[in-house]
């Protein structure tokens, strides 16, 4: 009878692992994407340092990228509170069902 039911669960239990996997690619790039925001502000921030450009484009382009910054922040925070709400309705499943 187990192996039947594995066999019924089979294509579930491979479609979540698809999502999980899905999942932890989104958060990966993110976390990515913003280590490149941060190295381009620290860049920028040299390059005011060394007078390459002036206060006001160093103004504007650490506005854009401190933006950029601040939305993926949002998104990841956004995608934590997304699987942490699954994590928590999933143990509350278990709990009931033992």
């Amino acid at each position: 009878m187990v192996l039947v039911d594995d066999l019924l669960l089979f294509p579930v239990h491979s479609l979540l692992w698809i999502f999980r996997e899905i999942h932890n690619a989104a958060q990966q790039e993110l976390a990515n994407e913003s280590e490149s925001i941060t190295a381009e502000l620290s860049n920028l921030y040299m390059m005011l340092e060394t007078g390459k450009i002036s206060e006001e484009e160093f103004a504007g382009e650490e506005k854009t990228l401190l933006d950029r910054l601040d939305r993926m922040q949002k998104r990841g925070r956004g995608l934590q509170e997304e699987h942490g709400g699954e994590e928590k309705r999933g143990q509350r499943e278990h709990r009931g069902a033992a």
